[in-house]
C-alpha cells in the first residue's frame, strides 16, 4: 500500500485547494505522488511548489497550456492532452483541405489567447497563413466584420458557450455562414450548450442554428474507438458499459476516462521504479522515499515518462510530461454534433470517418476567394456573322473592280477616271480587311501578336480611309479646276497627277502614324474590372479583364488623326459644292460625294460615341465599329459604281452627251467681258471637238449653197450693163459689207421666216418711183429697164443680206431693218474664234 495525494476542487477555491494540500504533506504521512488538480489556478499553484518536495503530480482534467511550460513545471504530469493539443489536429486538417490561409478570432482570455499564440507557432513554417488575427472582450460583431473585410473564410475560433452564441449571431448578421466559410472551434462545450445561452443574445434561434450548421468542433477524445483491449483486460466499450451501469444516474464527466488511465500511470510508474530499484540497489525501497529524497524523486519522475500502455482514451504517451492523445472531430449536422474523424497524436495521423463531413457546398470551402481573371472576349459566332457580311463586301468591292476594268474604254467610265475608281476601290477593301483584325483578341491570338496587330489594324484602317476618300476627291478637284478655270485657257489634268495628289495625302498619313508608332506605340494594356460572382454557382469571383490597344498620349494622338480625317472631308465637301451646277453627269459626282461624306461623317460620330461608352463590353463594341465600317465602305462604293452601272446598261451615251455648261451670273457677266474659248475636258474634249468639227462641215456645205445663189444674182446683174455702173455706184459697198461678214452659226431654218418678215416690213411699193402709167407696159418688155433692175437690187440683196447675217452670226430673222448691229440680236452667241470663215467666190 502506497500513499497518494489525491485532490479535487471542483469550484476552484484557490484557499481550500491548498490548504488541503497543505495539510496532507504536513500532517499525513509520506506520500509518493500527487494525483489530480482540475482548475488551473490550484494546479498551477500546487505543480510550481512540488520540484521543492520531489513530488511528481499527475493530473487528469487540467488542460491549461501554461502547465506544459516544463521549466516551470518539471514535476507535472498529466493524462488529459492540454488544450494545445488540438493545434497539430488543426494542422492536419488544413492541410488535409489543402486550406493554406486562415484567420483567428480570440476571446481576450488567458487561456484562449495561449493557445491562439500556440497555434501560431504550430502553422508557422508549414507554409499556412494567418491572414487576421482578430480578439474581443464581449462584443465580437467588430471583430467578425473585419474578418470578412479580410476575406477570411477559414476561422479558428477560441472562446466560451456564451461569447460562441454572440459569435455566430454576428457571422449571421454578417452572412459569414454557408458553403463559403468553415468554422473550427473548441469541442469541449456541453450538449445543446446554445440553448443556455440564446436568450442572451439578439439573435432569433433559427438563425444561430443556420450560422452554427457545419462548424467543426475540436476536442480530445474521451473514450478511445477502438475495440482494443487496454491494460485492464477490458476493452473501451466494456468499460463505459461497466462504469455508466455504476454511475446510474449521476451526472457524466468526460474525464472519468482520464483518471481510470490516471490510476494505471501511477500503478505503471511505480512497479517501473520498484524493477530499477530492484536491478540497480538491492539496500533502497521505494518506502524509504522523503521530501528530501531528490534521488527517489527522479527516479520516479523518469519511470512515469517513459510509462506507456493502451488504456480505455487511447495509447497513453508522454512526452515531455505532456500526454499525446487522440483528438476527435465533430461537425454541428442538423442541430446535433457528429463525430467526423479523429486525429492520432502518437501517429500522427488523421482518419475522416467515411467522409462524414458534410460542406454546405458541392465542395469543401476555398481558403479566400479565388479570383478567376476571365477575359471578356468577342463571341465567336458574332465574329463569324461579321466576317461574313465582310466578305460579301469584298466580293462587291471585286465585283466593282472587275466591273471598272472591263469597261474601263467606255465614255462614260474614261470620263469618271477609272484609274482613281481603282483606288476608292482599294481604299474600301482595305477598310473591309481591318474588320478581320480588330475582331482577333486574346483569345485567338496571343498577347505579343495581339500588340502588333493594334499597330497594323490602325495603320490598314487609316490607309483605307485616306486612299478611298482621297482618289474620290482628287477627280473632283479636277473637274473643279477644269470647270472653275475663269480665263478658260487650255488646262489638261492627267492621272498622274492626281496620283500625285493621292500619294500626298497618304505621305500625311505615313508621317502621323510613324511619328506616333515611334514616339509613343499602341501597346496591349489590361483593364481589370469589379469581381462577379460565378454564373455556374462555383465558390469562386470572376474577375472580368479587357484587352486594350493604348498608350500614354492616347487622345493627343487621336485628336491628330481625327482633325486630318475631318479636314480631308471638309474640302471634299466644298469640291462638292463647286462642282454641283457641271452639267456633265459622267463628271459630276457632287451629289453622292456630298451623300458619302453626310454617311460617313455621321456613322463616325455616332460609332466613336457608342465604342466609347461600350469599351467595357467587347461584343458590343465589336459590332458597332464592324457595322460602321461595312456600311460606310459599302455605301460609298455604291454610291460611286452603282449609278455608273445602270446608266451603262440603260442609256450610255445620255451621260456623255454635249451639254452647255451652267454657270451662276456672276460668272455670265465675267464671260460676257471676255472672249469665248473651249476648255478641253479630259475624255470629255475628244467627243465635244468631232462634234465641232461635223458642225463646221454642215456650215461650210451651206456656205457652198449661198455661194451658188449670189452667183445667180451676179449673173442676172450682168446681163445690164447700162446699170452696172450704177449698181456699183450704190450698192457696191453694201455688198462687200454682206460678203466680208465673219462670225455665224447654225441658223439655216430661219432663213424663210427672214425673207417672209423681210418682205413684210419692206413691201416692193417704197421702192417705186416712176409714174404709175408705166405700170400697164408689157412686163418683159421693161424687164430690163432701170426701174426693174433697181426692184430687184432692192428685193433680192436685203433678202439676201437678212439670210446670210444669221446663219454667220449677224441678225435675227426678227430684225426689222438690214442697219441692225448684229450683236443687238438676243440669240448672238459667241462662237469658237477657230471657227471664222471669210464668205468668198463673189
Amino acid at each position: 500500500t502506497f500513499n497518494i495525494v489525491s485532490f479535487f476542487s471542483p469550484q476552484c477555491d484557490n484557499a481550500k485547494g491548498l490548504k488541503a494540500f497543505y495539510d496532507a504533506i504536513k500532517y499525513g504521512p509520506n506520500h509518493l505522488m500527487v494525483f489530480g488538480g482540475v482548475c488551473a489556478t490550484v494546479t498551477s499553484i500546487i505543480a510550481e511548489s512540488l520540484k521543492g518536495w520531489n513530488l511528481v503530480q499527475l493530473s487528469f482534467a487540467a488542460t491549461t497550456p501554461e502547465l506544459a511550460d516544463k521549466k516551470k513545471y518539471p514535476y507535472f504530469f498529466r493524462t488529459v492532452p492540454s488544450d494545445n493539443a488540438v493545434n497539430p489536429a488543426i494542422l492536419k486538417l488544413l492541410k488535409h483541405y489543402h486550406w493554406k490561409r486562415v484567420g483567428t478570432l480570440t476571446q481576450d482570455v488567458q487561456r484562449f489567447s495561449e493557445v491562439r499564440n500556440d497555434l501560431t507557432g504550430v502553422l508557422y513554417g508549414e507554409d499556412i497563413e494567418i491572414s487576421d488575427t482578430e480578439s474581443f472582450s464581449n462584443d465580437p460583431c467588430t471583430s467578425v466584420k473585419k474578418l470578412k473585410g479580410n476575406d477570411v473564410r477559414i476561422i479558428l475560433g477560441q472562446f466560451d458557450e456564451e461569447m460562441a452564441v454572440k459569435v455566430f449571431c454576428c457571422a449571421y448578421d454578417e452572412e459569414m455562414y454557408g458553403s463559403k466559410y468553415q468554422w473550427i472551434i473548441p469541442g469541449w462545450y456541453e450538449n445543446l450548450w446554445w440553448e443556455s445561452w440564446i436568450n442572451s443574445s439578439q439573435c432569433l434561434s433559427k438563425n444561430l442554428l443556420a450560422a452554427m450548421e457545419g462548424y467543426i468542433g475540436v476536442d480530445f477524445e474521451p473514450l478511445s474507438s477502438k475495440t482494443n483491449k487496454t491494460i485492464s483486460g477490458r476493452t473501451p466499450q466494456q468499460y463505459e458499459k461497466e462504469y455508466n451501469a455504476k454511475r446510474g444516474d449521476g451526472q457524466s464527466s468526460k474525464f472519468h476516462g482520464y483518471a481510470y488511465d490516471g490510476i494505471w500511470v501511477i500503478a505503471r510508474t511505480l512497479q517501473r521504479a520498484m524493477n530499477y530499484l530492484n536491478s540497480t540497489n538491492k539496500h533502497q525501497k521505494i518506502e524509504d522515499f522523503n521530501y528530501t529524497n531528490h534521488k527517489l524523486g527522479k527516479i520516479f519522475l523518469n519511470a512515469m515518462n517513459e510509462t506507456r500502455f493502451f488504456g480505455v482514451t487511447g495509447e497513453v504517451v508522454f512526452r515531455n510530461g505532456e500526454r499525446m492523445g487522440t483528438i476527435k472531430f465533430t461537425q454541428f449536422q442538423e442541430q446535433k454534433e457528429v463525430k467526423v474523424g479523429e486525429y492520432n497524436a502518437v501517429d500522427d495521423k488523421l482518419v475522416i470517418i467515411n467522409n462524414s463531413i458534410r460542406f454546405q457546398g458541392l465542395e469543401p470551402p476555398k481558403d479566400k476567394t479565388i479570383i478567376q481573371e476571365e477575359l471578356r472576349k468577342i463571341s465567336l459566332p458574332l465574329y463569324s456573322i461579321l466576317s461574313a457580311l465582310t466578305i460579301l463586301g469584298m466580293i462587291m468591292a471585286s465585283a466593282f473592280l472587275f466591273f471598272n476594268i472591263k469597261n474601263r474604254n467606255q465614255k462614260l467610265i474614261k470620263m469618271s477616271s477609272p484609274y482613281m475608281n481603282n483606288l476608292i476601290i482599294l481604299g474600301g477593301m482595305l477598310s473591309y480587311a481591318s474588320i478581320f483584325l480588330f475582331g482577333l483578341d486574346g483569345s485567338f491570338v496571343s498577347e505579343k501578336t495581339f500588340e502588333t496587330l493594334c499597330t497594323v489594324r490602325t495603320w490598314i484602317l487609316t490607309v483605307g480611309y485616306t486612299t478611298a476618300f482621297g482618289a474620290m476627291f482628287a477627280k473632283t478637284w479636277r473637274v473643279h479646276a477644269i470647270f472653275k478655270n475663269v480665263k478658260m485657257k487650255k488646262k489638261i489634268i492627267k492621272d498622274q497627277k492626281l496620283l500625285g495628289i493621292v500619294g500626298g495625302m497618304l505621305l500625311i498619313d505615313l508621317c502621323i502614324l510613324i511619328c506616333w508608332q515611334v514616339v509613343d506605340p499602341l501597346r496591349r494594356t489590361v483593364e481589370k474590372y469589379n469581381m462577379e460572382p460565378d454564373p455556374a454557382g462555383r465558390d469562386i469571383s470572376i474577375r472580368p479583364i479587357l484587352e486594350h490597344c493604348e498608350n500614354t498620349h492616347m487622345t493627343i494622338w487621336l485628336g491628330i488623326v481625327y482633325a486630318y480625317k475631318g479636314l480631308l472631308m471638309l474640302f471634299g465637301c466644298f469640291l462638292a459644292w463647286e462642282t454641283r451646277n457641271v452639267s456633265i453627269p459622267a463628271l459630276n459626282d457632287s451629289k453622292y460625294i456630298g451623300m458619302s461624306v453626310y454617311n460617313v461623317g455621321i456613322m463616325c460620330i455616332i460609332g466613336a460615341a457608342v465604342s466609347f461608352l461600350t469599351r467595357d463590353q467587347p461584343n458590343v463594341q465589336f459590332c458597332i465599329v464592324a457595322l460602321v465600317i461595312i456600311f460606310c465602305s459599302t455605301i460609298t462604293l455604291c454610291l460611286v459604281f452603282v449609278p455608273k452601272l445602270i446608266t451603262l446598261r440603260t442609256n450610255p451615251d445620255a451621260a456623255t452627251q454635249n451639254r452647255r455648261f451652267q454657270f451662276t451670273q456672276n460668272q455670265k457677266k465675267e464671260d460676257s467681258k471676255t472672249s469665248t474659248s473651249v476648255t478641253s475636258v479630259n475624255q470629255a474634249s475628244t467627243s465635244r471637238l468631232e462634234g465641232l468639227q461635223s458642225e463646221n462641215h454642215r456650215l461650210r456645205m451651206k456656205i457652198t449653197e449661198l455661194d451658188k445663189d449670189l452667183e445667180e444674182v451676179t449673173m442676172q446683174l450682168q446681163d445690164t450693163p447700162e446699170k452696172t455702173t450704177y449698181i456699183k455706184q450704190n450698192h457696191y459697198q453694201d455688198l462687200n459689207d454682206i460678203l466680208s461678214i465673219r462670225n455665224f452659226t447654225d441658223s439655216k431654218d430661219g432663213e424663210k421666216a427672214i425673207l417672209k418678215n423681210h418682205l413684210d416690213q419692206n413691201p416692193p411699193a417704197q421702192w417705186g418711183s416712176s409714174d404709175p402709167s408705166r405700170t400697164s407696159k408689157d412686163p418683159i418688155e421693161d424687164i430690163n429697164s432701170p426701174e426693174h433692175i433697181q426692184r430687184r437690187l432692192s428685193l433680192q440683196l436685203p433678202i439676201l443680206h437678212h439670210a446670210y447675217l444669221p446663219s454667220i452670226g449677224g441678225v435675227d430673222a426678227s430684225c426689222a431693218s438690214p442697219c441692225v448691229s448684229p450683236s443687238a440680236s438676243p440669240r448672238h452667241r459667241h462662237v469658237p474664234p477657230s471657227f471664222r470663215v471669210m464668205v468668198s467666190g463673189l
